[in-house]
């Protein structure tokens, strides 16, 4: 008799802990679920980011740069669980500078995260806690690791909005200092018609 009832506790306990379920149309990337997130950003959001100003102040300050789609089945900051995004980023460029993401840390730095290219091409740019920057290409289907404490960044240099998955743990959080003030130590511009990696300084 106990058996059955710590049975039945056990079942409810599940009940009670299975998040909603996701769909995922792996063509594009798109997320169905209940409160779904989402976030836009624009270029007039973007101050600071890319290295021509001047550039970018004559440009839209309305277009819409990227975008991101979220899901977040257990609270934000709950140690132990995951969420899921999609970002889209759309083709084009300030300067010789292509279109980007912020980029960020994550607060809780040694947390990790994986990227999944589904459209498009670009490049991730990554940057360790010494200053080392490095880039690696983003077909469909390539996979990413990012290891903790390693600071990131999509750069669009295709024709076409590159769309991204990610999984990231749901304490990590957001550090968007990196993208502002200090900076990364590389950026990815177009020279010679190809996307190359050059130093924030040149």
């Amino acid at each position: 008799m106990l058996f059955g009832c710590f049975r039945e506790v056990l079942s409810v306990a599940y009940i009670v802990m299975s998040p909603v379920p996701a769909f995922v149309d792996w063509a594009d990337g798109r997320l169905q679920v209940p409160g779904l997130k989402v976030s836009e950003k624009k270029l007039g959001q973007l101050t600071g980011i890319f290295r021509d100003q001047q550039a970018w102040s004559r440009l839209d300050p309305e277009t819409i740069v990227y975008r991101v789609w979220w899901w977040e089945p257990v609270p934000s900051g709950t140690e132990g669980g995951l969420f899921w995004g999609l970002t889209e980023i759309q083709p084009g460029r300030v300067g010789k500078e292509y279109f980007m993401t912020r980029g960020h840390r994550h607060v809780v730095r040694n947390r990790a995260e994986f990227y999944g290219t589904i459209t498009g091409t670009g490049k991730l740019v990554l940057m360790d806690a010494s200053g080392r920057t490095w880039f690696e290409d983003m077909t469909p289907g390539s996979l990413h690791y990012i290891a903790g404490e390693v600071a990131h960044r999509i750069v669009n240099t295709g024709e076409v909005p590159i769309r991204v998955t990610a999984c990231w743990p749901s304490d990590a959080g957001h550090d968007y200092e990196i993208a502002g003030g200090h900076g990364f130590n590389a950026r990815i511009v177009e020279e010679r018609g190809a996307p190359v990696l050059v130093s924030a300084k040149d």
